[in-house]
């Protein structure tokens, strides 16, 4: 059975583009699997980067430079414990991390 599809009497030649450069963006930075993943462990409070590769069986350096594209972007940050100054320790940035939520939702909605 065809489908009838409207006519427009008037085509929209000076449609708004959307400005999704930011949702683009966190989802390319998202669509790696090992810093999804990150994002989503940190989730649950710091890290270290000893901890993260043993998690998801990569190796130190391999985290380190996921975590650097993820520090850039601000969905993350780095700090030191008092108690020990020996390893870098990951938490997550909710507010950068709603807000880049809040682009993607924007653009599925």
């Amino acid at each position: 059975m065809p489908v009838e599809l409207p006519v427009l009497q008037d085509l929209r030649m000076s449609l708004p583009a959307p400005d999704v450069g930011d949702a683009v963006a966190a989802a390319a930075l998202l669509s790696d699997p090992t810093r999804a993943s990150i994002v989503r462990m940190l989730r649950d409070g710091p890290v270290c980067v000893c901890e993260l590769a043993a998690a998801l069986d990569v190796r130190q350096n391999n985290v380190s430079n996921h975590l650097t594209r993820l520090r850039d972007a601000g969905l993350v940050r780095a700090s030191r414990i008092r108690a020990d100054t020996r390893r870098m320790y990951y938490e997550r940035d909710d507010a950068a991390c709603r807000r880049a939520l809040d682009t993607l939702h924007e653009v599925l909605e």
